[in-house]
């Protein structure tokens, strides 16, 4: 696999806009007929809170939890929808599941809710995938995502925050590197742009290098003259470039 993977399509910027849009419609319901939403989050350890694991994502507590998660959701979307399209589907469905499993089964007594999880669970794959990958454009993405969302790394932890769901966070971050390790990527192939960058190159065996010695210094060739004067002492026949073709006839004895 080369760089031929990774090309724009519409679905790049047009899904995570789609996923994001949806999320403000469903807060607009909320506030539009007042709905309360809060009791479909999770709540750990009970029957009745399992039904977050599919709906928290998807829930937000006011405006400015929304906009909050709304930025990082849309641009780690489309980087994962840019390089890891065909494990964009899976990276999401299985990052919601399981990332709500784990805040089920460790987190306070209280409602959880926000995509905030989700976007752990992003930051997470698109950082350890791209380490993994040993390849240079996703280790750029790596670098990338660790430099503009590292901080969010302090926000997993109980010491910070109360007031927001650190074990969500630390759930996404944990799924994150789970679902890294278990979607493999075909091995890169390197471009070779010269012949002298492949690993079986033989000097020896290339025109312009075998006119250099082993000091890098240039040999002249022979000229074409003397060239043809030394083929010319070795064959004492004539020779020709031409082709030659002769038509042998029977006498008749008549």
């Amino acid at each position: 696999m080369n760089d031929s993977q990774f090309r724009y399509s519409n679905s790049v910027l047009g899904f995570p806009f789609l996923f994001v849009l949806l999320l403000w419609i469903i807060y607009w319901v909320q506030i539009r007929f007042d709905y309360n939403f809060y009791d479909n989050g999770i709540f750990p350890r009970t029957f009745s809170g399992l039904q977050g694991i599919f709906l928290s994502a998807f829930i937000h507590a006011d405006l400015s939890h929304l906009y909050h998660n709304t930025i990082p959701l849309f641009v780690l979307l489309a980087a994962l929808r840019y390089f890891y399209p065909k494990q964009t589907a899976g990276v999401l469905f299985f990052g919601i599941v399981f990332s709500g499993i784990f805040t089920w089964v460790i987190a306070r007594a209280n409602y959880h809710i926000g995509a905030s999880g989700l976007i752990y669970v992003l930051f997470s794959f698109i950082f350890f995938k791209g380490l993994q990958s040993h390849y240079y454009r996703l280790v750029a993405l790596s670098l990338a995502t660790i430099v503009v969302y590292g901080g969010m790394v302090w926000f997993m932890f109980p010491e910070g925050d109360q007031t927001i769901s650190w074990e969500g966070h630390l759930s996404g971050f944990i799924t994150g590197l789970f679902l890294s390790v278990f979607y493999k990527l075909p091995e890169y192939k390197k471009v070779y742009h010269y012949d002298w960058q492949r690993p079986d190159f033989k000097p020896e065996n290339d025109a312009f290098l075998r006119q250099f010695d082993a000091n890098g210094n240039f040999i002249n060739p022979p000229l074409l003259e003397d060239a043809e004067e030394e083929d010319m002492s070795d064959n004492p026949y004539f020779t020709s470039n031409f082709d030659v073709k002769y038509i042998l006839k029977r006498e008749s004895n008549n």
